[in-house]
């Protein structure tokens, strides 16, 4: 999918659909949160939330006490709404309005966070240009986070085809950069009380 087909698909999502009314919602986003927590990272730490949309991860990090976040969206229906929601707040945070397939995104983070927006890649030039991409801006010694629909995960989401992924499958499209250092599935219950299985794995960027 072109990146134009690919905004005009996520802008009419934003525009028209209630935070609740999308299968990825999550009023408190407890694994995240727990994986982010787990790494100790300072305050200070750059943290990068790719496809964070509106949701609400970005409310949790800033109520942490994290001073550098940056949230890319390709909607920026979607970077308003989190706008709205924060109020004031919203002034500490860096919006990006980009295709994450196909960024160029300055600097270097100490965390990339990536939850349900890798899988909607399923080209492999899409996917070679987003890893590329990681391997470029996550810091040395920094952690790629990704949420991703497992292999016993759908199959189709917001009516698009997305990309399936074990805990093998994964580690070895990004292995020569980055080190496993923890998997695990877990179910998501969506409002519609569907459930979505869930592969989440840390990575470290190796020094190389």
């Amino acid at each position: 999918m072109e990146t134009i087909e690919r905004k005009a698909h996520w802008e009419k999502i934003y525009s028209t659909k209630h935070p609740n009314e999308v299968s990825w919602f999550q009023e408190i986003p407890s694994t995240s949160i727990g994986l982010i927590k787990e790494l100790n990272l300072p305050s200070s730490a750059k943290i990068f939330d790719n496809g964070g949309g509106d949701g609400k991860l970005v409310d949790h990090l800033l109520d942490m006490g994290f001073e550098n976040i940056t949230v890319l969206d390709i909607s920026s229906h979607a970077l308003e709404k989190a706008k709205q929601r924060l109020g004031d707040k919203a002034q500490k945070v860096n919006w990006v309005i980009a295709d994450e397939a196909h960024c160029d995104i300055p600097g270097q983070y100490d965390v990339w966070h990536d939850r349900a927006a890798f899988h909607f890649l399923t080209e492999e030039s899409d996917i070679e240009n987003y890893i590329n991409t990681i391997q470029k801006c996550i810091k040395p010694g920094g952690y790629f986070i990704v949420g991703t629909f497992s292999d016993q995960g759908p199959k189709k989401c917001s009516g698009l085809e997305i990309k399936q992924y074990s805990e093998k499958s994964l580690t070895e499209k990004l292995q020569g950069y980055f080190e496993k250092i923890k998997c695990f599935t877990i179910d998501h219950h969506t409002p519609f009380s569907t459930t979505q299985n869930f592969l989440f794995c840390t990575f470290k960027r190796m020094s190389k």
